[in-house]
């Protein structure tokens, strides 16, 4: 599924407002994309306008460090080392390694398509990486990393001076 980036945008304003109105002024989306911060940044621009302060997981900042360290894979983003090695650190049951093959396409704007004649990324198997690398050490790892980010953004929010 998809939305557009302004229906996205639209969709978090509008929910943060919502809860706004019960006395909140500061929020947090645990992020789990990375197109999505797209639609959370000129969100948060926004609703600085109304006095919120909204904040986000940031997967990339978040996870780039670690990966650099124990990641192997050239590039990836959906489906890949990383996102595999999560999986199998917390979840091990609900993945199929058979079905890891490596896929690292040539990046176009558009988003993934399974169809190459169409606009976009081509990726016949949705992957865009190589979960063939992917191990519960290192989704252990990344968890980590992840965990200790979420962990720093909240502080910061509850310690930031909302907008004026």
């Amino acid at each position: 599924m998809s939305l557009r980036l302004e229906t996205a945008r639209d969709l978090v304003v509008d929910v943060v407002r919502s809860y706004a109105r019960h006395g909140p002024r500061r929020f947090y989306a645990l992020n789990t994309g990375i197109s999505t911060t797209e639609a959370l940044r000129p969100a948060a621009e926004i609703l600085a306008k109304d006095g919120l302060l909204l904040a986000w997981t940031d997967l990339a900042a978040a996870l780039s460090p670690i990966e650099k360290t124990i990641g192997k894979q050239p590039r990836g983003s959906h489906a890949d080392e990383t996102e595999t090695s999560l999986m199998l650190h917390l979840e091990p049951s609900r993945v199929d390694m058979a079905k890891a093959v490596r896929e690292v396409p040539a990046w176009k704007p558009g988003g993934f398509q399974r169809d190459a004649r169409l606009p976009g990324t081509p990726s016949p198997s949705g992957i865009f990486g190589d979960p063939t690398l992917a191990t519960a050490e290192k989704g252990n790892a990344f968890f980590a990393a992840l965990v200790r980010h979420i962990e720093s953004h909240l502080e910061n929010l509850r310690t930031m001076p909302l907008p004026s």
